[in-house]
Order: structure tokens, then C-alpha cells, then sequence
């Protein structure tokens, strides 16, 4: 019998438990009314009078031995339990860090770096905060010129030959300053018109523009490029160029591409006709290219423009230009399939 009181001592040694049921059962067995060591005080008087000391010895150290697990593994439970009060239930996972969006314009506007760059078209930038001369005199464009009245300005009150640049043509005059022919930029940035805000056009938006200068550029390697990219950026293989007027451009042209009239949503983008309208382009002026240093009697080249809001717009189906600069979350998230 002594030979069982110490297995049940080892056992009750080992015994372990994260649950307040369970310990409750294990005390209930050892220590009840009616647990174990209820029937082995029980069988005291029948034990031989020279084992009565050691049965004694051994039957107080099994009950000592279940008391102090139990006292224990309550302490452990309730200790854990503050723990998770506090700090909730410390062996789940963290939460998920959430995951971030891209802004539309900066989906749109890699996505148009990247078809340039598929045809040698590198990436350059400038300041927002621009001269005179780069953003309107070295573009064909000198003071009283009537264009000047196509394009209202921000110009600093302190000092009136600098502004915030209109257009990343401007980009264009530095980079043709500082290089040599042969030319291939695109320049993608913020630029600024003191125009009124609503639901189609605000003060500031984002451009991407184009220019390649080489020797013996013609209007059909333009529309080669344009027609390029309208297929890769839109699936759209169609496109038309229609005569008009930029200062920094002769000719010019704008770029229209063939959307269809498959929804009803294609007929109020392109009001009925099918044909939408993307970009401006032209041959670069002679004037300008002297203006940057260039010899016009050697070189020629060709440069675009289109707005990414407005792609953006197009592309994502947005309503409302507003949506892309006033920083609401619930809009951004949408775009996280967009990566």
C-alpha cells in the first residue's frame, strides 16, 4: 500500500493543466470527501503497528504534495488571467500589419514610365518652383506673348520672374541644357494653374511629358511612339492626330484615341462620338532648340504631354478629380488590387 501512496505522489508531481476544470477535478480526486487520501486515512487502523509510521509519513506527503499543486496551478491560472486582462490573450498572433494602397496617380504614372522605358525613354525631374526663362521665355513663349494667357500662373508676390511651373516642359528646357543629342525623357511631376476647382479641373495636377531630339526626327516617328503607347497603356490601337496650336511645337496635334461605344459609359466619356482625346503633341520648334542650345539646322525631335489625373480618372472610372488629393482612406483602399 506504501508502494501506491508514492505512486500517486509521483503522479501527483507531475500532473499539469492550463484549465481551472481540471484542477478542480484533480483536487476533488486527492483532497474530496470522498478523493483518495479520504480512503487511505480510512485504512490507517488496518495497517501493521510497524508500518504505521512510514504509512503516516507517506500519506501526509502525498497530501502535502496535492495541496501545494493545487494552490499552485490556481495562482498560475489566475496570474495568467490579469495577464490577458490586460494585455488580452498573450499566446495569439499579433495583428496583421495592414496593408498600404498606392495612390492612382502613382499607379498610372509608373505604369506610363515603365511602357517609355520599354523603348529607351529615361526619367528626368526638375523643381516645381521655376524662372521665367525655363518655363516660359526658352519655350517660345517671351513676356506679352498672348499663349502666356493660355496657361494662369502662380507667381511669386516677392519677385515676378518666378512662379510654380505650369507644365514639366520645363524640365525639358534643363535637360536639354545640360545633355547632348541624342535626347530620350520623359519628365513626370506636379505642376500649377490658378484655376478654379471642381469636379474636372483643380490648381495643381500632374503631367508626364516627352521629348526625343536626334538627327532626322520626323512627325511619323511621333505617331509611331504615341500609337505604341496608346496600344500597351489602354489596348487601344486606334488613334487620330488633329491640327492645333502649341508655342513650343510646330506643328502640333492633339491625340485622340478610339475608345468605342460598347457602354453606356463610353458614350458619355466620349459624347457619342467614340473618341477621346489624351494628349497634345508636336515637333519641336526650332526656336526652342536654339533657346537650349541646340543646333535646329542638325537636330529635330518631337515632344508630348498628357495629364495623369486625367488618365487616372479614365482609367479607374473616378468622378471626381477632388478624390485623388483629399487623402481619404476609405478612396485609397480601393486601389490595393491596383499594385
Amino acid at each position: 500500500m506504501i508502494d501506491k501512496l508514492k505512486e500517486l505522489i509521483t503522479e501527483a508531481e507531475a500532473f499539469t493543466t492550463q484549465s481551472k476544470e481540471e484542477v478542480e477535478q484533480f483536487r476533488i480526486k486527492y483532497l474530496g470527501s470522498k478523493g483518495l487520501l479520504k480512503e487511505y486515512f480510512a485504512e490507517f487502523k488496518n495497517v501493521a503497528n510497524e508500518q504505521k509510521k512510514e504509512f503516516g509519513q507517506t500519506i501526509n506527503q502525498l497530501k502535502k504534495t496535492a495541496e501545494d499543486k493545487v494552490n499552485t496551478l490556481k495562482e498560475a491560472l489566475e496570474n495568467q488571467e490579469e495577464d490577458n486582462g490586460l494585455y488580452g490573450d498573450l499566446s495569439r498572433p499579433g495583428e496583421p500589419i495592414a496593408l498600404g494602397a498606392r495612390h492612382p496617380i502613382s499607379i498610372v504614372k509608373n505604369q506610363i514610365i515603365d511602357i517609355f522605358s520599354r523603348i529607351g525613354f529615361n526619367v528626368s525631374e526638375g523643381p516645381e518652383i521655376e524662372d521665367d526663362w525655363h518655363n516660359f521665355t526658352a519655350l517660345n513663349l517671351p513676356e506679352y506673348h498672348p499663349a502666356r494667357d493660355m496657361q494662369d500662373t502662380f507667381f511669386v508676390q516677392t519677385n515676378p520672374d518666378i512662379l510654380l511651373r505650369t507644365h514639366t516642359s520645363s524640365v525639358q528646357v534643363r535637360y536639354m541644357e545640360e545633355n547632348k543629342p541624342p535626347i530620350r525623357t520623359i519628365s513626370p511631376g506636379r505642376v500649377y494653374r490658378n484655376e478654379a476647382i471642381s469636379a474636372r479641373s483643380h490648381c495643381f495636377f500632374h503631367q508626364v511629358e516627352g521629348l526625343y531630339i536626334d538627327k532626322n526626327v520626323s512627325f511619323a516617328d511621333l505617331k509611331q511612339t504615341l500609337q505604341y503607347f496608346t496600344t500597351e497603356m489602354f489596348g487601344k490601337s486606334k488613334i487620330r492626330l488633329r491640327p492645333s496650336y502649341f508655342p513650343f511645337t510646330e506643328p502640333s496635334a492633339e491625340v485622340d484615341v478610339y475608345w468605342g461605344l460598347e457602354t453606356e459609359t463610353d458614350y458619355k466619356m466620349t459624347k457619342g462620338t467614340g473618341w477621346l482625346e489624351i494628349m497634345g503633341c508636336g515637333m519641336v520648334d526650332p526656336n526652342v532648340l536654339d533657346n537650349c542650345g541646340i543646333d535646329s539646322k542638325e537636330y529635330s525631335g518631337f515632344a508630348f504631354g498628357m495629364g495623369i489625373d486625367r488618365i487616372a480618372l479614365l482609367l479607374h472610372q473616378i468622378s471626381d478629380i477632388r478624390l485623388l488629393s483629399e487623402n481619404d482612406v476609405r478612396f485609397l483602399e480601393q486601389f490595393k488590387s491596383a499594385l
